[in-house]
């Protein structure tokens, strides 16, 4: 290789699944029920916050740490809803992005030699981030269809040389959520491995069916060795804001603040500013999200009633799996493409998150949208 060309450190890795099929539907005018993004407006208050902040002049740097006005209501709100207690200062770290957040919290803790365990089908930054630390990811699936993990298959994928788990809860690509059980498991793993947690939960407040969100926080056992990773943009549906968190315990968060400092230093500053206005003026606002959003799942479920898809409702996030096994065998990547041409709906195949092809046959469908576009994809649905 000449000296001039870039080294691919990423061989393996193309344009991701969400910017293919949303260009897709694009280009085929689709229903895009592909990306995770409402097509609902965000709170008006949380807009006119930020325009106040622009216009005042709150636009150079913040800490970079992230404003501390910010990380005490970061505080404030897992208190409220984990009844947990955490230091501002040393334990919370505002980021531009929950896929920043993760990004340092793997770069900051594995390296060369160093495996780190992912659950299949796994949301797509981790591995490569994995791979930039030098490490290896280690896939473990979960069980088929419950999409629960099965701790025996997980426990014999530890080695000496496992170092991190990354757990995901509500789950993306799938809707499934961990429980109580699951927490109690991987705190026995974590502790008799010595092993550090990363823990996903950007969808935190977006769980059904009166079930509850379990956070690593609420262990003691786990929060000591974990990072956890949270996200404004999905809280406040303004996924385009790339604004987020990271709580871990001093020296976790230190470790991790070392990484974050040379990738993008700070978060947006009157972003920032914005969202410490309605987290303060609206403390309640995330409670009104799980019935919120269960409605809509609802609504997209019912009107599918009389499709040919087996539908489990989704437990978490705003995502819904729809299993086409009795429509055709067409490979789901395929199929995606197929009828975002054909029949203008786009949608996510979850293979892609699989080192190795499932067996089972679904599409992931986003149903973070408004009644009407949600009922007009599911008429077009119902009619394959």
């Amino acid at each position: 290789m000449r000296r001039t060309e870039p080294q691919d450190k990423l061989p393996d890795v193309g344009t991701t699944i969400f910017t293919l099929m949303s260009s897709l539907a694009s280009t085929h005018g689709a229903i895009n029920l592909s990306q995770g993004f409402p097509d609902f407006p965000a709170p008006p208050e949380l807009c006119a916050a930020l325009a106040h902040h622009g216009t005042a002049g709150n636009n150079q740097y913040a800490p970079m740490a992230g404003l501390m006005r910010l990380r005490v209501e970061i505080c404030a709100h897992l208190a409220r809803y984990r009844a947990v207690s955490c230091d501002p200062e040393h334990e919370v770290t505002v980021v531009p992005g929950a896929t920043e957040g993760l990004f340092c919290a793997i770069m900051a803790s594995v390296g060369k030699d160093d495996e780190v365990i992912v659950l299949d089908p796994s949301y797509d930054s981790y591995d490569p981030a994995i791979t930039l630390a030098g490490a290896r990811a280690v896939h473990v699936p979960l069980q088929t269809d419950t999409f629960t993990p099965d701790w025996e298959r997980i426990e014999a994928a530890v080695t000496p040389r496992t170092r991190m788990i990354i757990i995901n809860s509500p789950h993306n690509p799938t809707g499934s959520v961990l429980h109580a059980q699951d927490i109690t498991r991987l705190e026995h793993l974590a502790e008799r491995h010595d092993l550090l947690v990363v823990s996903d939960e950007v969808y935190e407040h977006l769980v059904f069916d009166a079930h509850t969100h379990h956070s690593v926080l609420q262990s003691p056992a786990l929060r000591a060795r974990s990072f956890a990773v949270f996200s404004f943009g999905k809280t406040y549906s303004v996924t385009g804001w790339k604004t987020g968190y990271c709580v871990a315990p001093p020296a976790l968060t230190q470790a991790l603040r070392k990484v974050h400092q040379f990738v993008c230093f700070v978060a947006v500053t009157p972003v920032q500013h914005a969202i410490a206005d309605f987290m303060a003026a609206q403390p309640q606002y995330p409670a009104s999200l799980a019935a919120f959003y269960q409605g809509k799942r609802d609504t997209f479920c019912t009107a599918l009633r009389h499709s040919r898809f087996r539908i489990t409702p989704s437990a978490g996030t705003y995502f819904q799996l729809l299993d086409y096994s009795d429509i055709c065998d067409t490979a789901d990547t395929e199929l995606a493409e197929q009828w975002t041409r054909d029949h203008r709906v786009a949608s996510i195949p979850i293979s892609v998150f699989y080192q190795q092809p499932p067996t089972q046959r679904y599409l992931r469908f986003c149903f973070a949208k408004s009644d009407a576009l949600l009922e007009e994809a599911a008429e077009i649905l119902c009619a394959i």
